[in-house]
């Protein structure tokens, strides 16, 4: 019996699928080895607003973002960090240099509207939720570069995200 890509009678297909089943297991196994080097707390891995990688280019609009390719989208020129939590939230800790702006408050329209629409945003609230509401309102009034963070700070804090409070 032939199988897709294999020629009858020739140990080709087999080859080359046995290559790539080869290359798989290594890809896997490089993978696994650098998350258990990255898990060392002395490696400076945290996910982080201002270490690390920086994007290299910017986030679709609308898109729900990993923390380390949210972290490395923060880093690029012009972004403003959007925490949409309440007050109280905001103050027991948010990532460094977000601006507070409650999605909850009568006042977030009027929030938004101060804000300059092309400018690129990067987005956050506590779980992921509000934040994706906040991210289709913005949308609607014509944001034209802005994305979250899915799981929000709580994913963030998981990934070893920074915290500061104040």
């Amino acid at each position: 019996m032939s199988h897709p890509g294999t020629s009858r009678g020739s140990g080709r297909g087999r080859r080359v699928r046995s290559a790539a089943i080869a290359a798989a297991l290594a890809l896997a196994a490089a993978g696994a080895l650098g998350g258990l080097a990255g898990c060392s707390s002395s490696s400076g891995s945290a996910t982080s607003v201002t270490a690390g990688p920086t994007a290299t280019a910017a986030p679709a609009n609308g898109a729900e973002l990993t923390p380390a390719a949210f972290a490395a989208a923060l880093k690029l020129p012009g972004t403003v960090i959007l925490d949409v939590r309440t007050p109280a939230e905001f103050a027991s800790g948010h990532l460094r240099g977000a601006v507070n702006l409650d999605i909850e408050s009568t006042g977030f329209t009027a929030g938004l509207a101060k804000l300059a629409k092309d400018a690129p945003y990067a987005v956050y609230c506590r779980s992921g939720n509000r934040s994706g509401q906040a991210l289709a309102v913005m949308t609607k009034s014509g944001f034209t570069h802005a994305y979250h963070l899915g799981g929000g700070i709580t994913a963030w804090q998981n990934a070893g995200g920074e915290v500061v409070t104040g």
